[in-house]
């Protein structure tokens, strides 16, 4: 096999979870364009048909939109089930799905605790749990969790501690399944990125760009396709000696 066939997901399908936009979107994309077809899962069930379109349509991958709660296990069994009725078989998992909000640690109400912990957490676990259990059975499968530079640091100058922490809990949830499932022929790395432009994160804002572009050697953001040849490399069999590591992608932001 050569080194580029060693990427193709030729064959292969995937879930996506939160993939109708931003980093989701672009991973997505990268796992379709190399091949893999797809599932992509959110609680907007329209905005995920109307990506899936689009995706099956760009790339000529069978591509299916699904409604997906990652903090519901029956949620997490439906989408597994859609990835089998789609093509007939599961082999790789993107857990993309997140949220994340702004506030001083003094501040911070329950509620939005545990939507963080509820979703980059929980759900991250039971769609990984329940993906595993299809797994084992049909001889091995991928699994990419999204976890984050966060993970490491303490972003400034907002506050974000629930994300925070949360991010610092998929990194060592991806090591722990990977010791646990390696013998299973399941894999589990993560990648974590950096300031990346989303939706979700205001990086034109010029009263963060002293701390947020900056302070970063590279001194910009990403943009959410340089963030995708990572999942794809970690989905394909060019990381098949790879499990349990986090690949940081943040403009060489962590180094100071």
């Amino acid at each position: 096999m050569s080194i580029l066939q060693q990427f193709s997901l030729a064959g292969r399908t995937a879930i996506v979870t939160g993939g109708y936009r931003g980093l989701g979107l672009a991973f997505a994309r990268g796992l379709a364009e190399a091949g893999a077809d797809l599932v992509i899962g959110a609680r907007n069930e329209e905005a995920s048909r109307e990506a899936a379109t689009t995706l099956a349509s760009e790339t000529g991958r069978t591509v299916v939109g699904v409604a997906l709660d990652v903090t519901s296990r029956d949620s997490n069994r439906a989408a597994v089930a859609a990835a089998l009725d789609a093509t007939g078989r599961l082999d790789i998992v993107v857990n993309n799905a997140g949220t994340c909000f702004h506030r001083p640690a003094l501040d911070v109400p329950d509620d939005e605790w545990d939507a963080v912990f509820d979703t980059n957490v929980a759900g991250l676990w039971k769609l990984s749990q329940v993906a595993a259990q299809h797994f084992i059975g049909a001889g091995g499968g991928t699994i990419v969790n999204i976890g984050s530079m966060s993970a490491d640091i303490v972003n400034r100058p907002q506050w974000q501690p629930a994300y925070n922490a949360s991010k610092a809990a998929v990194h060592h949830l991806t090591r722990s399944l990977a010791a646990e499932w390696a013998p299973h022929n399941i894999r589990v790395n993560a990648v974590a990125p950096g300031y990346v432009k989303t939706e979700m994160a205001p990086v034109d804002d010029p009263k963060l760009k002293a701390r947020w572009i900056d302070d970063a050697p590279m001194q910009r953001y990403a943009l959410p396709e340089e963030i995708a040849p990572a999942v794809v490399f970690l989905a394909s069999d060019a990381s098949r000696f790879m499990t349990g590591s986090v690949v940081t992608i943040d403009g060489g932001y962590t180094l100071f």
